[in-house]
């Protein structure tokens, strides 16, 4: 019996498993896109549960077996209940349509994060299937891991190696679309120490499923000794190691370059990055610029 008093309420909370990281923010962002599914909730809430109660009170009064229930034949028309019934929807419409619009203002993601703190520049690259991650500033480079300082907003450049993906970092808000030939942008910022779970959000192919990374958070010192630690040690994030990079691979562990060439993020924006070895079925292999296309 003990059993079952919880069993019953999992299975019930189950489908939104999911949601847990959209539903447990941990930055300004990911805060403010929850009020907004809370308020858009309670409002639809407001004129679903009434409903529903109506529904049921108004088949229990009208029963066959209910004297006292009027029995209007001829009834055909009710000012008053034409007023209730189209005043409700539109408020609601404008409730919602309100939030919407006051709200995708507010998280517009080319919107600077107000802060007293710099920003920290991240470019980010999709690739099949793995995520490069360039801290221009910084001037290294990382794959499949994210690491910042917490407090500290978060400006990412976004940009595809080919296919069109999806950058999402459920608890830190603002899933954004990344597309070969043009950049989009989004800030974020964490305001906790921890490690944040990052996904491509756009199906992309074989290697889909596993087109994951981490995202941690640490304090100020720490992000500054991090920094300094890859600087300290590893390879170089060049032309020919792009190239390399940029192959078809899954699964792939994280991996830190303690420098990197300034310019590569705009040139695999502007697609004359070399790719891997004849991967454009020219004889050159990585020596050979994929040609421009139009933005």
């Amino acid at each position: 019996m003990r059993l079952n008093s919880w069993v019953a309420p999992a299975l019930l909370f189950f489908p939104l498993a999911g949601c847990g990281g959209v539903l447990d923010p941990h930055g300004p962002v990911g805060v403010s896109e929850k009020l907004i599914l809370t308020d858009s909730l309670a409002i639809m809430l407001a004129i679903v549960v009434p409903l529903i109660l109506a529904t049921i009170g108004f088949a229990w009064w009208f029963r066959a077996s209910n004297k006292r229930a009027t029995y209007l034949p001829n009834w055909d028309f009710s000012g008053h209940l034409e007023l209730i019934v189209w005043a409700i929807p539109t408020l609601v419409i404008i409730f919602l349509g309100g939030i919407a619009w006051f709200g995708s203002h507010a998280l517009d993601p080319y919107k600077a994060l107000a802060s007293k703190a710099k920003p920290v520049e991240v470019e980010v690259v999709s690739l099949d299937w793995k995520w490069l991650f360039i801290y221009q500033n910084e001037g290294i480079a990382t794959v499949n891991q994210l690491v910042v300082p917490v407090g500290t907003p978060l400006h990412f450049r976004l940009t595809s190696s080919g296919v069109m993906n999806s950058f999402f970092v459920p608890q830190l808000g603002s899933q954004i679309y990344t597309m070969a030939g043009m950049t989009s942008q989004v800030s974020l910022e964490a305001d906790e120490v921890g490690t944040y779970p990052g996904l491509s959000a756009q199906f992309s192919g074989e290697g889909f499923a596993d087109m994951h990374f981490d995202v941690r958070a640490l304090p100020p010192d720490a992000y500054a000794k991090w920094v300094a630690s890859q600087k300290a040690a590893g390879p170089t994030l060049d032309r020919a190691t792009y190239a390399a990079l940029e192959k078809p691979s899954e699964n792939i562990r994280p991996t830190f370059y303690k420098a990197v060439d300034p310019a590569l993020f705009d040139a695999i924006v502007q697609e004359t990055a070399p790719v891997a070895p004849g991967a454009d079925g020219g004889p050159g292999g990585q020596d050979q610029p994929t040609p421009k296309k139009g933005m």
